[in-house]
């Protein structure tokens, strides 16, 4: 099981990784309120931040279950963990 990610983000602080998302960039959301959503995508010098609503914070998280339960990844328990905590 690969291991948890985190970002500090210049306005918000900590960002924690909810899942992968299309294109190279991952979904993230702040550690301690959990209500706001980013689409962050990692350049070589620079980090970008894109607010998005929950509903597609939480279809990105859907699509990659999907995903990896197709692929029957050793991941699956890690974003199914990750999915229940943030949107259940």
């Amino acid at each position: 099981m690969s291991s948890e990610r985190y970002l500090n983000h210049p306005t918000f602080g900590m960002l924690y990784q909810v899942s992968p998302a299309n294109e190279g960039k991952d979904i993230y959301a702040t550690l301690y309120a959990q209500k706001m959503f980013f689409l962050v995508s990692i350049k070589p010098r620079e980090i970008l931040f894109e607010v998005i609503p929950y509903l597609d914070a939480r279809n990105q998280a859907e699509i990659n279950l999907q995903k990896v339960r197709r692929e029957s990844s050793d991941d699956l328990e890690k974003w199914e963990n990750l999915f229940k905590q943030t949107f259940l």
